[in-house]
């Protein structure tokens, strides 16, 4: 299996600059890997692969990673 990519880029939603977002400290359960960044004009981009409903969740949310089993 290979690794995933440390950073990946997308086009800013608000600006339509290139964001770089950074794959962040990998979570204990390894179905989501969530990356995020912040672009020039301060929008946050979340983006995540993974478990669709993980993912959702993720990009969803206002925080850093709030991913918890049920």
């Amino acid at each position: 299996m290979s690794k995933p990519a440390r950073f990946l880029t997308f086009k800013c939603a608000k600006c339509a600059k290139p964001v770089k977002v950074t794959l962040q400290q990998a979570s204990a359960c390894s179905h989501i890997l969530p990356y995020q960044g912040i672009c020039a004009c301060g929008e946050i981009k979340r983006y995540a692969t993974g478990n669709p409903d993980a993912v959702k969740a993720f990009v969803e949310s206002n925080e850093l990673h709030s991913h918890h089993h049920h």
